[in-house]
């Protein structure tokens, strides 16, 4: 079985459903809220051990309420969390998410302490894969050099110092629309194929590696045996939450290209992921089943056929 090691941010995230965004200083009453474990690597971590793997996830946590409850969901899913640490002096992340239910739109507030990373550096596995998300950068990149010859993806949400310091040493850099756009400060037209291009090749000039930059409702960009492409994802008309949307694509991804599979139906597989989860509130509660995704792309296959 591949084992896959994902490393990175752990938190607690508390989704709130809105039928619109809050005015400031007024009282609203929501239905019932959502409750569950998140951060960008955790989540993956679940989604991977979810979907069978063997997974293991380093982070930290607090000595806290919200620290045993994220332990306690790894630990009922199969996740090996040896490699979470707890620290009396650290509060567990905590995650306030604004689930605007007209648009499936979220705003998320992050209460968070800084400057506390992983200590340990006696790992002892040999994975097959490893997915970093940039909040833990010194352990990663420790990993991402002695293993040097794994799989090993990226979550380049946004520009941090972090995700910037583990581009170069990872084999698929897989990056957000906003995280392209901001580092070579230029935008994306879909409608001008040439934006995607110019920001694709200046991705590539610098850090050497695979790279996908996802597009959100318009599927994912990247090259295809030399030939620029646009992967299609799934048209959900009326999405509920995106939470944890780009979390359950990137732990797809990790899944799919571990496992053997092209790069474009790695692509694939995980766009329509990554779009299936919308349809639910808060990110656990909304990753797919593994039989879903392939369900959803051989719907896409026939359409096409």
């Amino acid at each position: 079985m591949q084992k896959i090691i994902c490393i990175g941010h752990a938190a607690y995230d508390i989704t709130l459903p809105m039928e619109s965004y809050p005015i400031e200083n007024t009282k609203v009453r929501i239905a019932p809220g959502v409750e569950c474990g998140g951060g960008a690597a955790a989540n993956a971590a679940y989604l991977l051990s979810k979907w069978g793997m063997d997974t293991s996830f380093i982070g930290m946590v607090g000595h806290d309420l919200y620290g045993d409850r994220i332990k306690k969901e790894f630990q009922m899913i199969g996740t090996n969390i040896d490699y979470l640490e707890t620290s009396d002096s650290f509060h567990t992340s905590t995650s306030y998410i604004l689930a605007n239910l007209q648009n499936g739109s979220r705003t998320i507030i992050v209460s968070r302490d800084k400057n506390q990373y992983v200590k340990n550096r006696d790992f002892d596995f040999s994975p097959t894969g490893i997915l970093v998300d940039g909040e833990e950068p010194e352990a990663s990149l420790y990993l991402l050099k002695k293993y040097k010859e794994c799989v090993s993806v990226i979550d380049a949400g946004n520009l941090k110092p972090g995700i910037l310091k583990l581009c170069p040493y990872v084999k698929y850099l897989v990056c957000s629309k906003d995280f392209a756009e901001e580092y070579t400060n230029k935008k994306i037209t879909l409608e001008n194929m040439d934006t995607l291009l110019e920001i694709y090749q200046k991705l590539k000039d610098d850090f050497h590696n695979t790279i996908v930059i996802t597009l959100g409702a318009n599927g994912s960009f990247t090259f295809i045996d030399g030939v620029p492409t646009v992967v299609p994802t799934l048209n959900i008309e009326q999405p509920v939450d995106s939470t944890a949307a780009g979390d359950i694509f990137h732990g797809a991804f990790t899944y799919f290209i571990c496992n053997g599979y092209s790069l474009y139906d790695t692509v694939l597989l995980s766009n329509i992921a990554g779009a299936l989860s919308v349809m639910e509130l808060g990110g656990k509660n909304s990753m797919p089943e593994l039989e879903k995704v392939f369900e959803w792309k051989d719907r896409i296959y026939h359409e096409r056929s």
